[in-house]
């Protein structure tokens, strides 16, 4: 959609423009040699004794980043006493890889989110590891902070800062009797998701695909800036067919979601509504219906202009080809750029013409 380029002032397109050819000028080769290594480094992660295990994952991370660790080793008896025995009452989350329990810790004095890891066999160990060694590497305001690890014997725990307002998917698709959000703090935390994004296609070395950037895998903290968790399906660097456009893609959909307050997927919903994207693409051809796209939710209170430019950035993001998808960077000007502008044009709609724009 043209109007995604007006989202941008010249500098930021030239800006993205460096930078876009920076990222094409990567040496792939590095990162795939990586990836390959750090593919296969934990394979022998039960094998090991306490002890050793704790000294392997710190030779990994040093061998990878050459970084220190900044995340701690926490006993079983220390998350235990934190989470009252993982009480069933202080469990926040549930998902493929495990449960996650509101715990805290007195030695730190602070409140942490805890992930018991499902127990049975490789993926666990595997989801273990990367997420323990790549949140040891990545440093960015707007990823989740690993607070630290629990390997003890078959244990696999990971310990966050805890964020209080949960997930973006408690707020948005899941609200129950909270509070919607409104257009200002949804634009807000699709920047700060993105700024996460950019930071991990376009700064970190080498590179690395997120893979499972959806709404459930954004956290909130008390002011609703949002950082990016679970990174236990992240590769290193482009493999196969997996590229940071897909990760690009991935943002379209929960950015439409954002918009619509419609999950990516509803099977309670009329059979031609019930897959979101396939849904909107007429929409995104009409401008006089983008009204009807949007989440019924913010009762009209959005600026038309706003408006617009979000549904243009979706819609870029959403092209088949990953070819003709922006990159991430400039997903991130363009969403600056709105967020910089709402408020300023000719403002919130109200239901009266919300109609009459739906007429024209």
């Amino acid at each position: 959609m043209s109007c995604f380029s007006c989202c941008l002032s010249e500098e930021k397109v030239n800006k993205g423009s460096t930078r876009k050819s920076t990222q094409d000028g990567r040496d792939g080769r590095d990162a795939r040699t990586i990836a390959s290594s750090f593919a296969n480094s934990f394979a022998n992660l039960s094998f090991k004794s306490d002890s050793s295990r704790r000294r392997y994952i710190a030779g990994e991370i040093s061998k990878y980043g050459k970084a220190s660790i900044s995340a701690q080793f926490f006993s079983f008896k220390e998350l235990s006493a934190a989470t009252q025995n993982f009480d069933p009452q202080s469990m926040v989350g549930e998902g493929g890889f495990g449960r996650v329990y509101k715990g805290h810790l007195e030695s730190k004095n602070m409140d942490v989110a805890v992930k018991q890891l499902d127990r049975n066999g490789f993926q666990g160990n595997r989801e273990f590891l990367v997420e323990v060694l790549m949140l040891s590497l990545l440093h960015h305001s707007n990823l989740v902070n690993l607070v630290g690890y629990c390997s003890d014997a078959d244990q696999r725990i990971l310990v966050y800062e805890y964020m209080a307002n949960g997930s973006l998917e408690d707020h948005l698709l899941d609200i129950g009797q909270k509070k919607p959000l409104d257009w200002k703090t949804r634009m807000k935390i699709a920047k700060g998701a993105a700024k996460g994004l950019e930071y991990l296609h376009d700064i970190a070395s080498p590179p690395v695909i997120f893979r499972d950037f959806k709404a459930s895998n954004i956290l909130l903290d008390e002011d609703f800036n949002p950082k990016l968790s679970d990174f236990g399906l992240a590769k290193l660097g482009p493999t196969g067919q997996l590229t940071a456009k897909s990760d690009v893609y991935s943002f379209g959909v929960v950015f439409l979601e954002m918009i619509t307050g419609r999950r990516v997927i509803d099977k309670s919903r009329p059979s031609e509504e019930q897959n979101l994207v396939t849904w909107a693409q007429p929409y995104f051809r009409d401008k006089r219906k983008f009204h009807m796209m949007v989440d019924p939710l913010l009762e009209n209170q959005y600026p038309k202009k706003g408006l617009h430019q979000a549904l243009a950035v979706a819609a870029m993001c959403l092209q088949d080809e990953d070819s003709t998808r922006p990159y991430i960077n400039d997903v991130v000007s363009a969403l600056e750029f709105l967020c910089d502008t709402d408020g300023k044009d000719e403002g919130v709609l109200s239901p009266e013409s919300s109609m009459a724009e739906g007429r024209n």
